[in-house]
């Protein structure tokens, strides 16, 4: 059964009680999740197709499209876009409330963050890189002659990559599965939580709440904080 941390309830403190002692990794979804928007959604605002994409995007979180195929098609919206358009983007990104608290109280504790996401690396890499986030597996755009292809560059980080990158990066840190944790908001996140130590869905799409041990209502990432039990910085 899942716990709700919501601004009217109480924080589950049962799967934080049972991690051992020493360092999390925590892994975290991007768009929705430590970012407000849908990244391809502001790609495809500029391309003139957002309506379209989004509505694509909004069926693969709540799992009725298979997420591989759902991205391609969104990707190939987006064929000719200038490759300039991606510093606009990157300008265009809001952090979710509390993000920068969330990652310098991992930080303060000695715990480990890394961002893995559905969207794209060429945001994501550098928003981490000046939030002092060293983990970071995303998707990337194919790129020819100065403008989108439409089409991803190498494989799709879909939610098999997730949860496999999850254990891996455990495993590479010498952290034990108990002392992981997921958190996302749909369900391309369902195996990473499946996988983790401590699912987390925030502001999440049905299909993930119910698969979540933690569900958190409100946009604020310090209650991630909050409901792992580790000091807000």
């Amino acid at each position: 059964m899942s716990t709700s941390a919501s601004p009217s309830t109480q924080h589950g403190t049962g799967p934080a009680a049972t991690r051992r002692p020493g360092p999390v990794l925590v892994v975290s979804d991007v768009d929705s999740t430590f970012i407000r928007d849908e990244v391809i959604e502001l790609f495809a605002r500029h391309a003139g197709v957002e309506e379209q994409v989004a509505k694509v995007t909004a069926a693969a979180m709540r799992g009725e499209l298979d997420f591989t195929q759902s991205l391609h098609a969104r990707v190939k919206a987006l064929a000719g876009l200038p490759v300039e358009v991606i510093h606009d983007v990157r300008r265009e990104v809001r952090l979710t409330e509390g993000a920068a608290e969330f990652v310098a109280g991992l930080a303060a504790g000695g715990h480990t963050l890394a961002l893995v996401s559905g969207g794209f690396e060429e945001v994501v890499t550098p928003l981490a890189a000046r939030m002092g986030i060293g983990h970071v597996v995303a998707n990337r755009f194919e790129v020819a002659d100065g403008r989108f292809t439409g089409r991803v560059a190498g494989r799709v980080v879909d939610r098999r990559v997730k949860a496999a990158t999850l254990v891996e990066l455990a495993q590479r840190l010498g952290i034990p599965v108990e002392n992981t944790v997921a958190v996302g908001d749909g369900a391309n996140d369902l195996d990473m939580l499946s996988v983790a130590g401590t699912g987390i869905a925030f502001c999440a799409k049905p299909v993930l709440r119910e698969a979540a041990d933690i569900v958190i209502d409100r946009p604020d990432l310090r209650l991630v904080l909050d409901a792992l039990a580790i000091d807000r910085p």
